[in-house]
């Protein structure tokens, strides 16, 4: 399994906002964004921030995919 941030992407859209949006109103560096655009894993206070950020939960930022999908 690995993480996901599709639900992210899609929460910024329903709320027509940028990345850099997110950037601004969660207090993250670009290179966390680049990360997560990669794929990569961030850590829970960051996803601790970005929900914080968007008053939301952590469902409607990330979600667990099997390999292969």
């Amino acid at each position: 399994m690995h993480i996901s941030y599709k639900p992210l992407w899609h929460t910024l859209i329903e709320r027509n906002m940028r990345k850099e949006d997110l950037r601004l109103a969660a207090g993250l560096t670009t290179n966390m964004i680049a990360n997560m655009g990669k794929g990569k894993h961030i850590s829970m206070e960051t996803l601790t921030k970005i929900c914080e950020a968007l008053n939301c939960g952590i469902l409607d930022v990330i979600e667990l995919e099997q390999e292969g999908d």
